[in-house]
């Protein structure tokens, strides 16, 4: 099992609508709203590290207000 937490910044107001597209996506175990330079802290879990790659390109990042991600791989 593999295991990453990514750093979001969304577009000012967006914050809650990204959070429930998040809660949408299967690998998606966890999402926290944080003040700081961040607005929300996801917890990913997948099979393999390909499969955290594939959820965090392609359905994360092409979120609409999803504005940059930050990725720490659990090792």
């Amino acid at each position: 099992m593999s295991t990453a937490f990514v750093l979001v910044n969304t577009d000012m107001g967006s914050e809650s609508t990204v959070s429930e597209e998040l809660g949408r996506i299967p690998e998606v175990k966890e999402v926290y709203g944080v003040y700081g330079v961040y607005d929300l802290v996801v917890r990913l879990e997948a099979e393999a590290l390909d499969e955290l790659k594939n959820v965090i390109s392609n359905k994360i990042r092409t979120l609409s207000n999803v504005r940059s991600t930050l990725t720490m791989i659990v090792v």
